[in-house]
Order: structure tokens, then C-alpha cells, then sequence
């Protein structure tokens, strides 16, 4: 069964909570970490090395933050398959560093929607953008990319990288891509209900 070892990853959450806990214990096993926002922040603020998206993939956030991690150098570090020669040459070429594992969860929209004096110009800045790309190009790709986007999986996802040396297994991998796509149908759903009522 194919193992990934987890050289870099991606950090991007809404809800924070864990994340300092699991920053810390990947960067304690040598992984790079990216990061957004707010949670680069919390992560720099803990002490921990962060390499913000912006000085990765040198744009910018931009547009109130509309704009993070929409880019080739994000996307094809997610994308692009590891044996695939031709991707790893075009990876190599345009500077795209691969990205093994990406922790991202999503703009609290039916918290958001949920509050009596929400208005329609807030529900649709909770619409989250970047988020779902980054867990579907992840998802779609989990034969070389780990995605995880619930905090309750944080520590089994420790706990094997630990036994395992610094990796995830492809049943592991598997789990968690099911895991999102479940999330984003989810999400789309509670999205579309929404502006129906409107």
C-alpha cells in the first residue's frame, strides 16, 4: 500500500480549533508549513515557523482576502501526480514545490446564515472560495495528497504519522478524500438552500 511522506503542508482553517497543537507536532517532524491569514498568525504567534502563501507563491493576498491561495503554484502543488514525470518536469520548470498534506476547513456559512439579523451581503462574503478548490484538488489527487478538514481527525492523523516515520497511508488518504467531498456536497447544499429562501 502506498505511504506518502509528509514533507510540507498546507494550514489554512475558520475554526482554529487544534491547529497550533498540530502545527507544532508536524514542524517537531520536519514539515514545512504554509499558511493564510489569521492562521499564519496564530501559528507564527505560537512560535512556530510559517511560510505565508503570499511569499510562496509571491501574489499578494488580495480583494479582502478573496484571493489566498487561488494559484498554479498552490493548485499544482496539489495537483500535479508525483508519477507522472511530465507533471513532476512542468512542476519543476514553474517553481511549484509539491504539497503533501493541506488542513483547511471552511467560512462558517450556515453559522453565519443562522443568525437572525444576517443580511444577504454577509451570508455571501461566508461563501468560502479558496477553501473547497484547495480540498477538492486535494480530494481528487489523494494518491499523492493527504486533506483534512476536521479537527477531530488531527490526532489519528499524528498518531499514524508517528508510527509510520512522517506518513500517511493510501487507505488513510482515501478516508479523508471521501471526507470532503461529503463536505463540499454538504456545503454547496446548505449554499443553495440558502439563496433560495432570499
Amino acid at each position: 500500500m502506498k505511504e506518502v511522506k509528509i514533507k510540507r503542508a498546507l494550514i489554512s482553517v475558520s475554526d482554529k480549533t487544534g491547529a497550533v497543537q498540530l502545527a507544532q507536532t508536524l514542524h517537531s517532524m520536519g514539515v514545512q508549513i504554509l499558511s493564510t491569514g489569521g492562521t499564519a498568525r496564530s501559528l507564527q504567534e505560537a512560535g512556530i515557523p510559517v511560510i505565508e502563501v503570499s511569499r510562496y507563491t509571491g501574489f499578494p493576498e488580495m480583494m479582502d482576502g478573496r484571493i489566498k491561495t487561488l494559484h498554479p503554484k498552490i493548485h499544482g502543488a496539489l495537483l500535479g501526480k508525483r508519477d507522472n514525470a511530465e507533471h513532476m518536469m512542468q512542476m519543476k520548470t514553474h517553481g511549484i514545490e509539491p504539497i503533501d498534506l493541506v488542513v483547511v476547513n471552511l467560512y462558517p456559512f450556515e453559522k453565519t446564515v443562522a443568525k437572525t439579523d444576517c443580511t444577504l451581503e454577509e451570508a455571501i462574503e461566508n461563501i468560502d472560495i479558496g477553501g473547497p478548490t484547495m480540498l477538492r484538488s486535494s480530494a481528487k489527487n489523494y494518491n499523492d495528497v493527504a486533506v483534512v478538514t476536521d479537527p477531530q481527525d488531527y490526532e489519528k492523523i499524528i498518531e499514524e504519522m508517528q508510527k509510520s516515520v512522517g506518513a500517511l497511508s493510501l487507505e488513510t488518504r482515501f478516508r479523508l478524500a471521501k471526507k470532503v467531498f461529503r463536505l463540499t456536497s454538504h456545503y454547496d447544499k446548505a449554499i443553495t438552500e440558502y439563496l433560495e429562501k432570499v
